[in-house]
């Protein structure tokens, strides 16, 4: 099951006790107060790994707290620090705060931490009251309480390049073509229900990420469909490569629903570089078409790259441009906006 959104609670450890005790050796009479202080409470750290693609963990332990620490002892001696209560989530995690939805943290390397619930320190024992004018102090602290609070955890894929489109536009079909992935391809809307990555390995060894999302339709960005849910997955993707079916009635009005939700959406999204490609070309209806569309989004500036996901023609030739992309935009920009992702290549 993939699981891109939930909400746990993380609290903090609590401080040991600090202890009342005096020194009780036969030859020191006037031995003193020797009470430890307690140990700190464990934090609770959120650490990004490659090896997670999924919150599903957390659905089913929505409360994380960390251990207290030890209780102090006589002869001065310190409670145990608790351990750390770390909590392994995928790559691309968002951290909110429930209540104010202050963004605490961003995930996006592998081993990446955040602090999210700090534990409460230890409480002193009466050895740390002592003084001239009080030497026999009975006075003790309990340990302080660690910190809590609710948390958002919100997944957003890192990946190159993002297909999108409207329902059964070949999306799938195609990221099956240039990539190991396996997506579910089938003639019917909503086929995919869940993101999909795949990794497209070039001759030179290299290689870059490609995220399937589900398809689009009018009214996504209010939630209709699986728009609203998913569209943040493709909010970090350098590129974006929209698949337009030909076969259907007004493939003009469909390139421009599309755009429109992405405007809707995020106004920073629908300005993200994008190619355009006229799938499903091998068709007769199709391949009819394909003049006045060309003709069409030339007129508004646009380049379109005809192609068929289904037997590849014209694939190889999108591979090359989606990379000469890619390259350019790295050149210009000195952090990659992917991260490796540790996904096997084909």
């Amino acid at each position: 099951m993939f699981v891109d959104q939930v909400k746990i609670y993380v609290k903090g450890g609590d401080g040991g006790r600090g202890c009342l005790s005096f020194c009780r050796q036969k030859y020191r009479p006037r031995g003193g107060p020797n009470g430890g202080d307690g140990g700190r409470g464990g934090d609770v750290i959120l650490q990004a790994s490659i090896n997670l693609r999924t919150l599903l963990d957390f659905r089913y332990r929505p409360q994380n707290i960390a251990p207290r620490g030890g209780h102090g002892s006589g002869s001065c001696r310190k409670g145990r620090d608790a351990p750390l209560c770390i909590l392994k989530v995928p790559v691309g995690t968002l951290v909110k705060d429930v209540q104010s939805q202050e963004v605490l943290g961003d995930l996006m390397r592998e081993g990446e931490e955040l602090v999210v619930a700090r534990g409460g320190r230890g409480g002193w024992g009466n050895a740390h009251f002592k003084s001239s004018t009080n030497q026999a102090p009975r006075r003790v602290e309990g340990g302080r309480a660690g910190e809590e609070r609710w948390l958002q955890l919100e997944l957003k894929l890192m990946a190159d390049v993002g297909l999108i489109g409207l329902p059964n536009a070949g999306k799938s079909t195609f990221l099956s073509r240039i990539s190991a992935a396996h997506p579910k391809a089938a003639p019917y809307p909503f086929t995919t229900l869940t993101p999909k990555l795949g990794v497209v390995q070039l001759p030179d060894y290299r290689s870059f990420v490609v995220a399937d999302i589900p398809g689009l339709i009018p009214g996504a960005h209010q939630g209709k469909g699986l728009g609203d849910r998913f569209l943040r997955h493709i909010e970090r993707t350098s590129l974006l490569v929209h698949l337009v079916d030909l076969a259907v009635e007004d493939p003009i009005a469909a390139f421009h629903a599309v755009e429109k939700e992405l405007e809707y959406y995020s106004p920073a999204l629908a300005r993200k570089p994008r190619l355009v490609v006229a799938n499903k070309i091998d068709l007769p209806l199709a391949s009819e078409k394909l003049p006045q569309v060309e003709r069409d989004l030339r007129s508004l500036g646009i380049r379109i790259y005809p192609l068929s996901a289904r037997t590849g023609q014209g694939v190889p030739a999108l591979i090359c441009v989606m990379d000469q992309r890619l390259r350019e935009m790295a050149w210009a920009s000195p952090e990659p906006v992917a991260e490796e992702l540790g996904i096997a290549a084909p």
